[in-house]
C-alpha cells in the first residue's frame, strides 16, 4: 500500500461553541491547534474561519488571512481551504477568501444537496450565543447549493486560473458521477483525490457497505486516476476512517467532523485525534506520509505559489 494521507478538518462550520469548550474559534486557537494537528502527523489542513466574536462561520478573508500566514510560516503542511463555508453563504462569498489566498489545494463539494444539523439542537441545553441554536433548528429547510454552474465556476477560478487541485467532497454516488462529468468535460485532471463523506443527514448513512460500493463504483469510473479518503461524522469517524485505511485509502479526522475522541469524552484538540489515527494506521503497517510526499502525490503546485 501507497503512503496514508491523514487530513486533519480543524474547526469546519457545523459544529457551535455551545457543544464544546476545544472547538477552535479565534485566529490563535485555530492557528495553535492547527500547528498541533500538523506536527502529530496530519500533512494536509482543512481550513475554514469563524468570527471571533462569537464563532459563526465567516467567509470573511480578513478571518482566513488572520492565521493562514501563520499557518504557513510555522508547518509545511498543505493549506486547505474550504469553498463549501457554510450552506448559508452564497458561492461569492465562499470563494472570497479562497481566491485571495490561492492556495494550493480547496475542497469541491460534488453537488448540492440537503444539509440537515437540526438535531444537533436537541443535545444542547446551554446556548453559549444567540445565533447558534436558529442557526441548527434552521437546518430543516437548508440546501447547500452547489450546482453544475457553480462547481464549473469554482473548477475555473480556483483550479484554471490560480493552479489549486481539490478534495472532491462526494456526500453521496451521485457526486461521483458528477466528478466523472467533469472530467471528461476536462475541466479537471488526474490524480483525483475523492472525499468520501458520511454521516451527514441528507447525504448518505456511515455504513461500510457504503464505502465498499463508494470504491468499487470509484473504481469503474475513475481506474488507477484517482485516490480515496475517507471522513464520518460524530461517533463513525474512527471505524469509518480505520476501515478506509485497511482498504488501502486516506483517511481525515478532526473537529469539523466529530467533537469526541471515545464514547462520551470530547476531544481536548484535533491534535489528539490526529494521533489516534496515526496509532490505528501505523499499528495496520500503514507509513503516513510527509507534506511534500503529499504534494507529489496530489501533483500540488507548493506553498511558495500561493498568495498567503
Amino acid at each position: 500500500m501507497s503512503k496514508i494521507l491523514i487530513s486533519c478538518a480543524v474547526t469546519g462550520s457545523i459544529h457551535t461553541p455551545s457543544m464544546s469548550p476545544h472547538l477552535p474559534v479565534t485566529a490563535e486557537e485555530i492557528t495553535e491547534q492547527s500547528l498541533a494537528a500538523a506536527e502529530a502527523g496530519a500533512a494536509i489542513l482543512h481550513l475554514h474561519a469563524r468570527d471571533p466574536a462569537d464563532g459563526r462561520p465567516s467567509a470573511d478573508p480578513a478571518h482566513f488571512m488572520a492565521f493562514l500566514p501563520r499557518l504557513k510560516q510555522g508547518t509545511d503542511a498543505v493549506l486547505n481551504i474550504t469553498t463549501g463555508g457554510s450552506a448559508t453563504m452564497t458561492l461569492d462569498q465562499r470563494l472570497e477568501a479562497p481566491k485571495r489566498a490561492a492556495p494550493e489545494m480547496c475542497s469541491l463539494n460534488m453537488g448540492s444537496m440537503n444539509f440537515a444539523l437540526y438535531p444537533a439542537a436537541e443535545r444542547i441545553t446551554e446556548w453559549k450565543h444567540d445565533w447558534e441554536k436558529p442557526f441548527l433548528e434552521g437546518s430543516d429547510d437548508l440546501i447547500f447549493k452547489n450546482t453544475p454552474r457553480d462547481i464549473a465556476r469554482i473548477l475555473t477560478e480556483m483550479g484554471e486560473e490560480r493552479g489549486a487541485r481539490f478534495e472532491f467532497e462526494c456526500y453521496d454516488l451521485s457526486h461521483l458521477y458528477m466528478l466523472r462529468h467533469f472530467a471528461d468535460r476536462g475541466l479537471v485532471r488526474a490524480p483525483f483525490f475523492i472525499q468520501f463523506v458520511f454521516g451527514v443527514l441528507g447525504g448518505m448513512g456511515p455504513d461500510p457497505e457504503n464505502l465498499t460500493h463508494m470504491v468499487r463504483i470509484a473504481d469503474k469510473l475513475f481506474g488507477t486516476d484517482y485516490a480515496f479518503s475517507v471522513l464520518a461524522a460524530g461517533r463513525h469517524q474512527i471505524p469509518l476512517t480505520s476501515m478506509a485505511a485497511a482498504m488501502g485509502g486516506h483517511v481525515r479526522v478532526g473537529l469539523e467532523d466529530s467533537l469526541m475522541i471515545a464514547r462520551g469524552q470530547l476531544a481536548r484538540s484535533n491534535a489528539q485525534q490526529v494521533e489516534k489515527i496515526r496509532r490505528i494506521v501505523e499499528d495496520m503497517g500503514r507509513e503516513v506520509a510527509t507534506p511534500e510526499e503529499a504534494r507529489a502525490m496530489l501533483g500540488l503546485k507548493g506553498a511558495d505559489r500561493t498568495a498567503i
